[in-house]
């Protein structure tokens, strides 16, 4: 069964703090990103473009770490221990005018490149831990 999101840990997502997602390289060393992060309900949802380094390690390896701190205090974080639900293509460039809105105040994502595919990155929470600063 996966974890839930609730509370202060759902208001932390929502808030425009960022997510490091930490997945394994091919030789097994980590390999730490920092991305924005959405949710639909009890699955966090994160956007990249095909082709770069972090969604070729969960394709590999389904396993994440997630750690989204609070912007304001970086002692108060939630971490978020999960696996690869889904890349989906649909719906993922206005899920990146979404992110642009909520991180940026920008109506669209201001860095798109010539040819760029863009995916949502679905992942399940297995274990999701709050800690307050």
């Amino acid at each position: 069964m996966a974890a839930q999101i609730e509370g202060r840990t759902r208001e932390l997502i929502e808030e425009p703090n960022f997510c490091f997602v930490a997945t394994l390289r091919a030789d097994g060393t980590p390999h730490v990103t920092p991305v924005w992060v959405d949710h639909d309900g009890d699955t966090i949802l994160l956007n990249s473009a095909k082709g770069r380094a972090w969604p070729a390690n969960l394709e590999r390896d389904p396993r994440v770490t997630l750690t989204i701190p609070n912007r304001e205090n970086q002692y108060e974080y939630v971490s978020i221990r999960g696996r690869l639900e889904a890349f989906v293509e649909e719906g993922a460039d206005a899920h990146i005018d979404k992110l642009a809105k909520k991180y940026l105040g920008q109506d669209t994502y201001p860095y798109r490149q010539p040819g760029e595919q863009r995916i949502i990155v679905r992942i399940a929470p297995d274990e999701v831990r709050y800690f307050g600063g």
